[in-house]
């Protein structure tokens, strides 16, 4: 079974993640920020990714590092669960329709993380999260993941469908990804023989 638990303690924030990359898409996810709780369950959800994540932190400050550090703690988790990527089919990309949105995100489970975000919002913030800090989470996940990511809003006017759009579309890229190539299911799936940067 591919599961990892990850833990994250700074003065700043105290974060505890497990996820099965075998799941069922169950959640369990409270970050003390609404929307962002709302988000990562989709990501369970559409990614069929079991995600427990438990965050604490200074939001008598402001959401960024409680947002910045899940994305962080999720990263690494998935990360773990890996281990050397073998037979993992890598690639994922989803193009993911909301209403009037439309959205795409490609994936690349690399080892060399990278991100490109062409995504703009009319509004500062969605409930109590500022708008720029999905920014922050998606290059926080990224990072840590190890994974390239690409995510473009081809189109949209609602803020709160632009952003679930994109958290839908990772969710369905790494559904993909993440799937083991039952032709392949013990290489690792590079010409050089590791994925791990």
């Amino acid at each position: 079974m591919r599961i990892a638990t990850v833990t994250r303690k700074t003065k700043e924030t105290e974060i505890s993640v497990t996820v099965n990359l075998d799941g069922s898409g169950t959640y369990n996810v409270s970050t003390g920020i609404g929307f962002l709780d709302h988000m990562l369950e989709q990501l369970s959800r559409h990614s069929l990714m079991d995600i427990t994540l438990t965050a604490k932190g200074d939001l008598h400050i402001d959401a960024h590092h409680t947002t910045e550090d899940s994305g962080i703690a999720l990263g690494q988790a998935v990360a773990e669960a890996l281990g050397e990527r073998r037979g993992i089919q890598r690639y994922g990309h989803a193009y993911i329709p909301m209403d009037e949105t439309l959205t795409r995100v490609s994936i690349d489970i690399s080892g060399r993380p990278y991100l490109i975000w062409k995504v703009q919002f009319t509004q500062p913030k969605l409930g109590d999260m500022d708008s720029e800090l999905f920014r922050e989470w998606f290059q926080a996940f990224a990072f840590q993941a190890g994974a390239t990511v690409h995510v473009e809003n081809l189109y949209g006017i609602n803020n709160h469908h632009i952003v679930e759009s994109c958290f839908k579309g990772l969710a369905r890229a790494l559904r993909d990804a993440l799937a083991i190539d039952p032709r392949k299911a013990d290489d690792i799936p590079s010409t050089k023989g590791s994925l791990k940067g």
